[in-house]
């Protein structure tokens, strides 16, 4: 296929070019992958880079980029996918290709098995924010090898997930410290009101002015781009669907957030042991089941039994079916027992009606209008998967608490190709923590948007002239 960049691409396309280490936030649907293989070509046609490796999300790094690769006329990059086994993964980085792309959870098993063989003169970081974490061992093998690349490039479209403190890490994935400092201690308190107890910090806000001088530090690096102010895509339109519970059920979870102790039949008893396990357990209550406590008390892992709760967020989920036959529904889950009671619930449309993504085949088949429903985990399925020509219709069973992935999984349907308005319906139990997990999606929102505001507008003047 012939590929004719738009503006805003060929100023992303320039802009790898131009700047060694750079920042591309690009909302979804931008094309950035096109965008970095077509610097890619050129920079490999200017002698400047020979070995280009791509870390990015295991399912992005499955198929996306050799699909882009072999998509467009223009590239004529060779792309080694580093997947499998260890086996299989040595032979990937030993084959001869330009391109070499690995999942995320394998870049520490890459510095490990090179070392000082570390060759790769190009680092392009798929959803940068994957090494947010200052912390993980990503991040730390990545940063051993930064000295050894020339040119890195960070790309997402959800800078800060949960708001400005996400930066540091990235930031220091392209620059190594230069421009937000080399430590993140010294970030936090240059540029945060820190609240602690017994030395572990439990709040974490911007000082006046943080935010201005956070973005001027970094615009020399930074490209940003909305979707809304290039792409004309069909409206996206969400709805939250208010679930009662009846009083029967919330005096049991009143009880149990109180106590973080339910009776659950005989001499059984279901304990959450902190405030952590609490909130995750009161998040299985309001989508109608929970875990029970392990078969063997030594062994966390061991079997469980599901309790059965109640049934109402079902009920809800089949009104929209009904109500939505002429869209299938793309339903993202929190927990397995979700997935199990769902599919257990809309057995009548057989197995050709309701299906749990897996893979290329589910993929091919929704695409297709042959799924009425179809089931995924938004960790498995938020990166890079083009979902558009199946359905318009999306529901969650639960948000859930991460902004990236709850943006990410919406995209895979309101992108490029989608020709019908988005309808995104969220189940909320009234009452529950439900409300909370929105509520909180909303906040870390408004604190992304205002960092792609601060650092798109300059742009929008000099592309649009």
């Amino acid at each position: 296929m012939e590929f004719n960049p738009h503006n805003y691409q060929q100023r992303a396309i320039d802009w790898v070019i131009s700047h060694p280490r750079c920042l591309l936030f690009l909302e979804m649907g931008l094309g950035k992958t096109a965008i970095c293989l077509t610097a890619a070509e050129e920079l490999i046609l200017y002698g400047e880079v020979n070995k280009i490796l791509v870390i990015a999300p295991r399912k992005v790094a499955e198929c996306t980029w050799s699909d882009e690769a072999a998509r467009w006329d223009h590239i004529s990059l060779r792309v080694s996918n580093i997947l499998g086994t260890p086996k299989a993964r040595e032979r990937a980085v030993a084959a001869e290709a330009e391109v070499y792309v690995i999942g995320r959870d394998s870049v520490v098993w890459l510095t490990e098995y090179l070392g000082e063989a570390w060759d790769f003169d190009m680092v392009i970081i798929d959803e940068l924010t994957s090494f947010k974490n200052h912390r993980s061992l990503r991040f730390k093998a990545l940063r051993r090898m930064l000295k050894k690349v020339p040119r890195i490039v960070g790309l997402t479209g959800t800078p800060t997930p949960k708001g400005y403190i996400d930066l540091w890490a990235q930031v220091y994935c392209i620059d190594g410290g230069e421009r937000l400092g080399k430590y993140i201690t010294a970030y936090r308190e240059r540029w945060f009101n820190l609240v602690e107890h017994n030395h572990i910090i439990i709040k974490c806000t911007p000082k006046n002015g943080a935010q201005e001088e956070i973005m001027e530090a970094i615009s020399d690096i930074a490209l940003a781009m909305r979707s809304e102010d290039w792409l004309e895509l069909p409206p996206i339109v969400t709805e939250d669907v208010r679930v009662d519970l009846g009083a029967a059920v919330m005096k049991r979870y009143r009880q149990f957030e109180k106590e973080r102790v339910m009776q659950t039949g005989g001499e059984d008893k279901l304990t959450a042991d902190s405030a952590a396990a609490c909130i995750n357990k009161l998040s299985q209550f309001a989508n109608g089941a929970m875990y029970g406590n392990p078969a063997d008390p030594s062994n966390p892992e061991s079997s469980r039994e599901i309790i059965r709760i109640h049934d109402e967020k079902l009920a809800a989920l089949r009104e929209i079916f009904e109500s939505e036959r002429d869209s299938p529904l793309l339903v993202f889950y929190a927990f397995k027992h979700d997935r199990d009671r769902i599919m257990e619930h809309f057995a009548d449309l057989g197995t050709a009606g309701v299906r749990c993504y897996t893979g290329a085949r589910e993929l091919r088949d929704w695409n297709a209008g042959l799924i009425d429903i179809l089931l995924c985990h938004p960790a498995s399925t938020a990166y890079g998967l083009n979902m558009q020509h199946g359905g318009s219709r999306i529901v969650w069973f639960s948000t859930g608490w991460d902004l990236e992935l709850y943006q990410q999984a919406n995209a895979r349907l309101h992108r490029q190709g989608q020709t019908h308005t988005v309808r995104v319906f969220n189940l909320v139990a009234t009452d529950t923590v439900d409300e909370r997990m929105l509520a909180s999606l909303r906040d870390k929102r408004t604190v992304q948007r205002d960092v792609m505001v601060r650092l798109v507008r300059d742009i929008m003047k000099d592309l649009r002239k």
